[in-house]
C-alpha cells in the first residue's frame, strides 16, 4: 500500500493511534536546519489544516523540524507561523553579532524559554497529551550516536529539554546540553533526516518533510571551517568531529535509505526556490519560504482529504 493510499484510508475511516487495525506503522519526518526550517515549517502547516496529524502514529524531529514538529502536536503550527518573519525573534535568535561578545549566534535557549512561554506560547501539555507519538532527535557528543528522546515527552519540562537539545547546533549554539549523564548536541550531526531511527522503531510508511531542494548538493567543508570546528569538537563533542566532516556521505545514505523505502513520500521546497543558509535572516525570503513548504506539502497531501484546505491568513497573495 503506498503511502498516499494510506492517509486517504485512514483518513475515510477515523482511525487513531493506538485504536488501528491495518498493521502499518506511518512516520512523519521533519528535517531541519536552522533557518532551512522555514520550508518544513510550511509543510506542517498543510498537515495541520488537512488536519491529517491523526493519520500518523509518531513524528520524528531534527534540529529545527523537531521545534516545526513541537507545533504540529500542539495544533498551532499555522498560529504561530508568523516567528519567522518576525523582526523581533528572527534577529534575536539568530545574531552574527553575539560571537565577538562570546554569546551564541543561533540562540535556541531564546526561543525555547522565551519566545515559546511568554511571547508565543507553546502547547506543551497538548504535546504530552497527543496519541501522536513525538520523536525529537539529538547527537551524543561523547558517541556520536543518535539519540531519541521520545522518553522525556512526559512534562512541559522534559519537551523543552528535548527541544534545546536537539537544537544545540555545534560552536553556534553554545555547547552540549547534558541530560540524564549524556552531553548532547544538535540531531542534524546523527540525523539531518531521522529516517534511521524511524526505520528502527519499525516504521513501515514514511512522509518526509525536506528542506532542502532535489538539485541540492553538499560537500565538505573547507579547510578553515574545518580547522575552527576540529578545535570546538576536540574539546566539546569528540565523538561527533567524524560525523560532522563526514556529514555530506551521512546526508547521502540518508537520500539512499529513503529513496530505496519502498513506502516513502518525499515533499521537497520546489525546484527554483530560494536556497536557505542555516543563519538566514532575511525575513521577505523566510516567509517566502513558509509559504512554498505550505503549498508544496498541500499540491501532494490534499488528495487525502475529502475537502480542500484553507488558506492560510498569513500566506503571500
Amino acid at each position: 500500500m503506498t503511502v498516499l493510499q494510506l492517509l486517504r484510508d485512514r483518513m475515510r475511516e477515523g482511525s487513531v493511534p493506538g485504536r488501528r487495525n491495518d498493521g502499518a506503522r506511518l512516520a512523519l519526518l521533519v528535517e531541519g536546519g536552522s533557518s532551512r526550517g522555514a520550508y518544513s515549517s510550511g509543510m506542517t502547516i498543510a498537515i495541520e489544516q488537512l488536519g491529517l496529524l491523526p493519520a500518523f502514529d509518531a513524528v520524528y524531529g531534527s534540529s529545527a523540524g523537531s521545534l516545526n514538529a513541537a507545533w504540529l502536536l500542539c495544533g498551532r503550527a499555522e498560529k504561530t507561523q508568523h516567528a519567522w518573519w518576525s523582526p523581533l525573534i528572527m534577529r534575536t535568535t539568530i545574531n552574527l553579532g553575539n560571537a565577538l561578545r562570546g554569546k551564541p549566534v543561533v540562540d535556541t535557549g531564546f526561543l525555547v524559554d522565551t519566545v515559546y512561554t511568554t511571547i508565543m506560547p507553546m502547547g506543551f501539555q497538548e504535546i504530552v497529551d497527543n496519541p501522536v507519538e513525538f520523536h525529537p532527535i539529538a547527537t551524543d557528543a561523547r558517541t556520536g550516536e543518535a539519540v531519541d528522546l521520545h522518553g522525556l515527552i512526559h512534562s512541559q519540562a522534559g519537551v523543552q529539554e528535548a527541544l534545546r537539545a536537539s537544537t544545540r547546533m555545534p560552536i553556534l549554539a553554545g555547547g552540549p546540553v547534558e541530560i540524564d549523564g549524556r552531553q548532547l548536541i544538535d540531531a542534524g550531526l546523527a540525523e539531518s533526516v531521522p529516517v534511521r531511527s524511524a526505520l528502527a522503531q519499525q516504521a513501515t510508511h514514511i512522509v518526509a518533510l525536506r528542506t532542502v531542494r532535489e538539485d541540492e548538493k553538499s560537500g565538505p567543508p573547507p579547510l578553515a571551517e574545518r580547522l575552527v570546528a576540529s578545535r570546538w569538537f576536540a574539546r566539546r563533542a569528540p565523538g561527533a568531529l567524524e560525523l560532522w566532516l563526514r556529514g555530506d556521505m551521512l546526508r547521502a545514505e540518508e537520500e539512499r535509505l529513503l529513496a530505496e523505502h519502498p513506502a516513502t513520500l518525499q515533499i521537497r521546497p520546489p525546484l527554483g526556490s530560494a536556497r536557505i543558509g542555516r543563519t538566514d535572516r532575511r525575513l521577505s525570503r523566510l516567509r517566502a519560504a513558509v509559504d512554498a513548504g505550505r503549498q508544496a506539502a498541500s499540491d501532494v497531501l490534499a488528495g487525502c482529504v475529502d475537502e480542500p484546505p484553507r488558506r492560510s491568513a498569513w500566506s503571500t497573495p
